[in-house]
């Protein structure tokens, strides 16, 4: 029996990718750690100018210093790593404050690019942004065979 998805329509072409990237993100279901993603709103510009669409992705990374974290884009993804060294000369009474790994991948659509990454009290702020893009129109000849 063949399943049927968004994606499995003829007019759709070269989208198999994405399916399996709508896939994957539906099976991670790792909560750690909490982000937040928001629409940055910028100053009303001159109407003639397209004003490209700004996020940012925060996330709470309590007790991870900078040399801790690290923020990569592979291909068309987001992916921020965060390791925490175990110090074993620490001698605890009780621990409830994990050193704990981590990995959050974000998909980014064509285009999105990261601009910032700062971290403050204990919250890593990611600015991302989406120029408009050019509209392109390209005319394809036709060869005609007899």
């Amino acid at each position: 029996m063949t399943r049927l998805t968004p994606f499995s329509s003829p007019l759709l072409l070269g989208f198999d990718t994405m399916e399996k990237t709508l896939e994957r993100i539906a099976k991670s279901g790792d909560g750690y750690p909490p982000y937040n993603i928001e629409r940055l709103r910028s100053p009303a510009q001159d109407q003639e100018q397209p004003v490209p669409e700004k996020l940012r992705i925060t996330l709470a990374v309590a007790g991870f210093s900078d040399d801790d974290l690290e923020v990569t884009t592979e291909d068309n993804q987001l992916v921020i790593r965060g390791r925490q060294t175990d110090e074993s000369e620490r001698e605890f009474l009780h621990r409830g404050i994990a050193a704990r790994q981590f990995q959050r991948v974000f998909v980014l659509a064509d285009g999105m690019r990261v601009i910032n990454a700062e971290l403050k009290n204990g919250l890593l702020s990611i600015d991302l942004d989406r120029p408009e893009p050019e509209r392109l129109v390209k005319r394809i000849s036709i060869n005609v065979k007899e």
